[in-house]
């Protein structure tokens, strides 16, 4: 019997995969001012943030994902030359995912943009975490919460793709391990004018 899975598009439908739903996932809200300037360089801040800024994410080993039809669109950026690879739909802008710089660290997080045609909860959980409260708009802030149970279920993710050797296994990097696209990498400007408040690159 095939294992259940979620479906992956983005808003114009032409990139789409899946989600294998067994495995260890971690979902959170990260208010951080890297993923807010992510989604500010996507053009559609509102479509992807929270009213305090707020991401909704999926954290899951790589493998699990599949590309089932346009993989020509995943296109890459970083903030900076040392930042995480944020992936997105070039077709339509639409967020797919961050991961970091190797494949040999196999992390995801999928934004819930690219994960909305189903509903999440019955797939990946309720949010069991949120991060980087004090980069978030407006006052009070959000509570932090969860962080040390997400940590664990991150090395968990991590462990168990790099013991399986799965880890190799991902839409993310070619067989040689370079990313799938070459990554746009923004100048410290770019990054100011995306991230009006202070912070890391």
């Amino acid at each position: 019997m095939p294992p259940a899975v979620h479906p992956l598009r983005c808003r114009c439908g032409a990139l789409q995969g899946q989600v294998e739903l067994s495995g260890l996932s971690n979902r959170m809200r990260c208010y951080c001012q890297d993923c807010q300037a992510f989604a500010r360089f996507l053009g559609s801040p509102d479509q992807v943030l929270d009213a305090q800024g707020g991401s909704d994410v999926v954290q899951l080993a790589p493998h699990r994902i599949r590309i089932t039809q346009g993989a020509a669109h995943l296109a890459v950026m970083r903030l900076s030359d040392q930042g995480m690879l944020r992936w997105y739909a070039a077709c339509c802008r639409t967020p797919v995912g961050n991961t970091m710089s190797s494949r040999a660290m196999p992390f995801t997080g999928l934004l819930a943009q690219c994960l909305d045609s189903a509903p999440l909860e019955a797939a990946f959980g309720p949010v069991r975490a949120s991060a980087n409260t004090a980069s978030a708009i407006g006052e009070p802030k959000p509570r932090a919460f969860g962080m040390a149970g997400a940590v664990l279920r991150i090395l968990g993710m991590v462990l168990g793709s790099r013991l399986s050797g799965r880890y190799k296994d991902t839409p993310f990097f070619t067989a040689s391990g370079a990313p799938v696209a070459e990554p746009t990498v923004l100048s410290a400007e770019e990054r100011a004018r995306l991230r009006p408040t202070p912070g890391l690159g």
